[in-house]
């Protein structure tokens, strides 16, 4: 199981599919506001000039020495709907992510975000 602990050194490790492929660097790890555990990951893809974000679901996840390993293939992780390098998720985009991956998404009693950025 992942840590909470761990998460802050996990920035700009690479993040691997099962079969190792490199998917890109990871940006930031988002937390379930209903358990703050480690829920998905935005990873930074793209050229140099041009990168964006992508989100990968944190179950199954592992994590080693510099890298973390995550249960979905490199190809369906790049195709994730994505944000600029700068941006922050719209709440009004959330549901899209959970749904691309085929996850439930859980909203708040109170329509609060089902993801927090840690």
């Amino acid at each position: 199981m992942i840590q909470m602990a761990d998460i802050r050194e996990w920035r700009t490790h690479d993040v691997v599919d099962a079969r190792g492929h490199r998917i890109g660097e990871l940006e930031a790890v988002y937390v379930d506001t209903s358990t703050d555990e480690p829920a998905m990951a935005t990873v930074r893809v793209g050229l140099p000039t041009r990168h964006r974000l992508v989100f990968v679901p944190l179950d199954g996840a592992t994590v080693g020495p510099g890298y973390v390993k995550v249960a979905h293939d490199k190809a369906l992780v790049k195709q994730c709907p994505s944000i600029g390098s700068d941006d922050v998720l719209p709440a009004e985009d959330e549901e899209a992510v959970f749904r691309y991956y085929d996850l439930p998404y859980q909203p708040g009693a109170n329509g609060e975000r089902q993801l927090a950025r840690r």
